[in-house]
C-alpha cells in the first residue's frame, strides 16, 4: 500500500476516545477557572488593592505604582496554588503571531535551597530582545534592548499543559526608545482616540454621565481541519499552509450539503475540548458550526472589549492548533488553504458602547427619530469613505489575495451595507429631516404549528465587507490568519477622525440645536453616499459602478500598501497621536517584506514539489505508458502526458528564472511588485500543469493526498 492508501485506512478506522467525567466539566463550573479574573483577585488580594486595582482595569484610574507588589504576590500565590511554575510576558510582535519567554519562579537561596519569588518589576516590565523581532529598521542587531509592560485591562491567565503550568501575563512590547513594536499598543490608542472623539459627541447630546467610550469586538473564527497523516505528506500544507498543487475534488461545495450539516463526530469532539478550554480561559466561545465548504468550520465568540477580544482570538488560534494535533488533525487557518472552494475569513463584529452600557449603533425601534444614532452612523459612513484606502490596506495579505472577491469573501473594493430600512432613512436626510422608518413586520409560514416570525426590517449582504447588522458592524474583509489589532487599530482611528468631524461641527452650535444638527448630517449623507452599497458585491456592474463612484479598487496587497505611506495616512495617525510617523513607516516596511518573504517560501516549494515529486512521478506514468504495447488510445494518452511533462519542465524553468530575476529588485516595494507581476503568474502556470497531470497520471503513483481525501476522509 502506498502512503496515502494506508493512511486512507487508518483514518477509516479511527474511532473517537471518550471524555471522562465530561459531565463535570461544564461551562458554568469551569468558565474563567484559568483566569486571574475578579473572582480570584477578590480572593487572593486585600480589599483597597483589588479596588484600586479594579478601577484601573475599568478604566477609572491610573494604575498606582504603589500597590503593583502587592498584586504581584496575590498572583503568585493564585498561580502557584494552580501548579504554575514558571511565568511568562505574553505578547504581540510584528510576526503575526504571539511571543512569550519563560522564567522559573524559583531563586537559589543557599546550597541545594530556593525560594519562589516573583515581585512587582516581574510583573510589571520584562525585557525581551527587540532586534530579533520585526522592527521595520527601528532595532538594528546592535540595538537589542526592548521591553514589555503589563497591560492591566487583559486578562493574566495560565496555560495549562500535560508536564505543567505557566503563568502568562499579557504585555505590550516597546523599543529602548519608547516605539510601538507590537500590535497592541497601537490598538489601545486608537481606543482611546475613538473614546475622547465619541465623548466629545455625546456630551452635545447631553450625555454628562458617561467617562468613558470603548469598541467592542465579537470575531468569528473561520477554519478547516483536515487528518495530519495526510497532510504531513503534504510539504506545502506544512510549510505554507495552503496546497499549492491540487486538481479539484469530483465533489466539493456543489450540494451545498456541508453548511450547518450535522458535525462529525470526530470533528465535534474537538470543538467541545476546544469549547472547554477556551471556557476555562474565560473566551466567551458561543457558536459552532459546519461552514460552506468540505472540511470548514467556524467558531463564534460573545462580544468583548476590542483588545481584550482581540488578545482572546490569538489564543483561540493556538488553542485550536494545539487540539487539533492532539485529535489527529491539522489545523488550516490560511485564507485559502483549498483553489475552487470557500475560502476562510474572520468576520469582526464591532460597535462602539459607553461605560454605561449604552450601545451607540443601536438604532432603537425608530432610527429616523434617533438622532443620536444617526449622528453615529454617519460619523462611521464617513470615516469608511474618506479611509477607504486604508480600511483596505489593514487587510492585505498574501494569504487574502487569494480569498477576497469570491465565494463569500467581499471583494476588495470597500464599501458599506446598511439595508433598506437605513438607506431609505440616509435618502430622507439628504433632503432634510427623516420623518419614517421602514418597519420589518413578520412572516406567516402558513402552518398553525409554526409561530409567526419577527421579521428583520432589512436583509443581509455576504458580499459586502463592511455591513450593518442590526446593532453593529461586520467588516467582514479580514482574513483569517490575521491579528486583528490592525484592521481595529485603523477601523477605530478612521472612526475617530470622522467623530472628531461631527465634534467640531457640533461645537459651532448650541446644545440641542436640533436644526443645526440636521443640516451638519444631510452635508455628510450627501458627501459620502457614494459608499453606500446595497447589490451583489461579485458582480462586474458593482466594479465598474465602484470606478464611477472614485472609489478604490486595490485588488492585491501591492496595490494596496502605498495607501500607509501617503500624507494623509500619516496625519491621521499622528493627529490622533496612534502611530508616529516613523513606527507607520516600519509597520510599512514590515509588511512589505512579509508579502515578499511569503510569497519568496510559496516559489521556492513549488519549485521543490515540482522537481522532486510531482515531475518523478510523471515520469514513472510515461515509463510504464511506453513498456508495453498500446492501442491507439493508450498512445493519445501517452502523448499528452508526454506534452504536459514537458510543458512542466518549462514552466519550472520559468518560475525559476521569475523568481532569481527578483533580486535585482532595488527596493522592497520592486520586489514585491516582481513577485505580483511575474513570479505569481509563473508559479499559476506551474500549478495549472500539475493539476491536469494529476487527472492523468496513475493514482498509486501520485505522490500527494489529493483533495478528495483531504476534504472528505477525517
Amino acid at each position: 500500500m502506498t502512503a496515502r492508501e494506508s493512511t486512507i485506512t487508518a483514518i477509516a478506522n479511527h474511532r473517537v476516545a471518550q471524555t471522562q467525567n465530561y459531565l463535570e466539566q461544564a461551562g458554568a463550573e469551569i468558565y474563567g477557572s484559568y483566569v486571574f479574573g475578579e473572582a480570584a483577585q477578590r480572593q487572593y488580594l486585600a480589599k483597597p488593592i483589588f479596588r484600586k486595582l479594579r478601577r484601573t482595569i475599568d478604566g477609572l484610574e491610573p494604575f498606582d505604582p504603589a500597590i503593583v507588589d502587592a498584586v504581584a504576590h496575590g498572583v503568585k500565590e493564585w498561580a502557584m496554588r494552580h501548579g504554575a511554575t514558571h511565568y511568562t510576558h505574553w505578547f504581540v510582535p510584528m510576526t503575526g503571531s504571539t511571543a512569550e519567554k519563560h522564567d522559573s519562579f524559583l531563586t537559589p537561596v543557599g546550597e541545594a535551597a530556593t525560594i519562589a519569588e516573583f515581585s512587582g518589576k516581574n510583573l510589571l516590565q520584562g525585557e525581551p530582545d527587540a532586534s530579533s523581532f520585526p522592527s521595520g529598521g527601528i532595532r538594528a542587531t546592535f540595538e537589542a534592548r526592548g521591553y514589555t509592560a503589563w497591560d492591566v485591562t487583559s486578562p493574566i491567565f495560565l496555560q495549562v499543559e500535560p508536564n505543567g503550568v505557566t503563568l502568562t501575563i499579557p504585555t505590550a512590547y516597546v523599543s529602548f526608545t519608547g516605539e510601538a513594536l507590537d500590535h497592541k499598543i497601537p490598538l489601545l490608542r486608537s481606543q482611546d482616540a475613538l473614546g475622547r472623539q465619541a465623548l466629545r459627541v455625546l456630551r452635545w447630546f447631553g450625555n454628562t454621565t458617561a467617562s468613558r467610550v470603548q469598541t467592542s469586538i465579537g470575531p468569528e473564527q473561520e477554519y478547516f481541519l483536515v487528518d495530519r497523516r495526510l497532510a504531513s505528506q503534504r510539504p506545502d500544507l506544512l510549510l505554507t499552509g495552503r496546497t499549492l498543487f491540487g486538481a479539484p475534488s469530483p465533489k466539493g461545495q456543489e450540494l451545498e450539503d456541508q453548511y450547518f450539516g450535522p458535525i462529525r463526530e470526530r470533528i465535534l469532539a474537538f470543538m467541545m475540548d476546544l469549547d472547554r478550554e477556551l471556557w476555562r480561559l474565560g473566551i466567551p466561545a458561543k457558536t459552532r458550526h459546519n461552514e460552506v465548504a468540505p472540511a470548514q468550520f467556524e467558531m463564534a465568540p460573545v462580544y468583548e472589549a476590542t483588545s481584550v477580544g482581540s488578545d482572546h482570538n490569538m489564543v483561540v488560534m493556538a488553542m485550536m492548533r494545539r487540539l487539533a494535533q492532539q485529535h489527529g488533525l491539522m489545523l488550516l487557518i490560511h485564507e485559502k488553504p483549498f483553489a475552487g472552494i470557500n475560502g476562510s475569513g474572520k468576520h469582526n463584529n464591532w460597535s462602539m458602547a459607553t461605560d454605561e452600557g449604552e450601545n451607540l449603533l443601536d438604532p432603537g425601534h425608530d432610527p429616523h427619530a434617533n438622532a443620536q444614532f444617526l449622528a453615529f452612523l454617519l460619523a462611521v459612513v464617513r470615516g469608511v469613505n474618506v479611509h477607504a484606502d486604508l480600511l483596505r490596506a489593514s487587510i492585505a495579505d498574501a494569504g487574502n489575495d487569494h480569498r477576497l472577491g469570491a465565494n463569500e469573501a467581499p471583494p476588495a473594493i470597500m464599501s458599506i451595507f446598511l439595508g433598506s430600512q437605513l438607506v431609505d432613512v440616509i435618502e430622507q436626510i439628504e433632503q432634510g429631516a427623516a420623518s419614517t422608518s421602514t418597519k420589518g413586520g413578520h412572516l406567516d409560514l402558513g402552518v398553525d404549528s409554526l409561530p409567526a416570525l419577527p421579521r428583520d426590517a432589512t436583509d443581509r449582504n455576504r458580499t459586502s465587507p463592511f455591513a450593518f447588522t442590526g446593532n453593529k458592524f461586520e467588516f467582514r474583509a479580514v482574513g483569517s490568519s490575521a491579528p486583528i489589532y490592525w484592521p481595529q487599530t485603523i477601523l477605530n482611528t478612521a472612526v475617530a477622525d470622522s467623530l472628531g468631524h461631527l465634534a467640531d461641527e457640533l461645537d459651532k452650535l448650541q446644545p440641542g440645536d436640533f436644526d443645526g444638527l440636521q443640516a451638519i448630517l444631510s452635508d455628510i449623507a450627501r458627501a459620502h453616499k457614494q459608499v453606500l452599497f446595497e447589490g451583489n458585491g461579485y458582480s462586474p456592474e458593482w466594479h465598474a459602478e465602484a470606478a464611477r463612484r472614485g472609489l478604490p479598487n486595490n485588488r492585491t496587497t501591492v496595490e494596496a500598501l502605498p495607501a500607509l505611506e501617503t500624507p494623509k495616512a500619516k496625519a491621521l495617525f499622528a493627529k490622533f497621536g496612534v502611530l508616529s510617523e516613523r513606527e507607520l513607516a516600519a509597520r510599512a516596511d514590515i509588511i512589505w517584506e512579509r508579502y515578499v518573504k511569503v510569497q519568496n517560501i510559496e516559489a521556492n516549494c513549488a519549485l521543490d514539489m515540482a522537481r522532486t515529486l510531482i515531475l518523478p512521478a510523471a515520469v514513472r506514468y510515461l515509463g510504464q505508458l511506453q513498456a508495453g504495447s498500446f492501442s491507439s488510445g493508450v498512445s493519445a494518452i501517452c502523448a499528452k502526458v508526454t506534452a504536459l511533462t514537458d510543458r512542466m519542465v518549462g514552466a519550472i524553468d520559468d518560475l525559476e528564472a521569475a523568481k532569481h530575476a527578483t533580486h535585482s529588485a532595488t527596493s522592497v516595494h520592486a520586489e514585491a511588485r516582481a513577485f505580483a507581476e511575474t513570479v505569481i503568474p509563473a508559479q499559476d502556470a506551474l500549478r495549472s500543469v500539475a493539476d491536469e497531470l494529476e487527472t492523468l497520471v496513475a493514482d498509486d503513483l501520485w505522490p500527494l493526498p489529493k483533495y478528495r481525501e483531504l476534504l472528505f476522509q477525517y
